[in-house]
């Protein structure tokens, strides 16, 4: 199992940032490789993602979202799971900290994870969200719904 930890600072409000993120279906602009998000329930997402040229589908599920602060997810039908966290650093600006857990599957995605390139991928995904979210100053949409632990089944 791999781990990747990454985080970045956006001059947004913790509650502009963790708004956008909660906004699933928007992660194609900014995610390289993911094709397509689609959100089923509150808790349910299915993701359609072109990962080193090998087209892969997998629904996660949310275990934990508490608003401005965590969103945690795993991988149904495949091996990966993480959180995101938001972290207040004033008034304007926040820390967006992300880790993921994954088994890569076969030999392409060992080698993309050995030479470094599933974590330079997660760097500029953060890279390219703090790009989108700064140039709008504001979030496309918002839910601030919570998913407790206990409610994971």
């Amino acid at each position: 199992m791999s781990t990747i930890e990454q985080s970045i600072e956006v001059e947004v409000p913790v509650r502009t940032a963790y708004n956008q993120w909660t906004q699933f279906e928007e992660f194609p602009r900014f995610m390289e490789g993911v094709e397509e998000v689609k959100q089923l329930d509150d808790q349910r997402l299915y993701w359609k993602a072109n990962i080193a040229g090998q087209k892969r589908e997998w629904e996660a599920k949310i275990t934990e979202q508490k608003p401005d602060e965590r969103i945690a997810w795993y991988g149904v039908g495949t091996t990966n799971a993480g959180v995101v966290t938001f972290h207040r650093i004033d008034e304007g600006k926040s820390k967006v900290m992300l880790q993921v857990e994954f088994e890569p599957e076969d030999f392409v995605e060992k080698a993309g994870d050995a030479l470094g390139i599933v974590k330079a991928r997660a760097k500029g995904d953060l890279e390219r969200f703090k790009k989108f979210i700064e140039e709008r100053g504001q979030e496309t949409g918002a839910w601030r719904g919570e998913v407790a632990r206990n409610d994971v089944t």
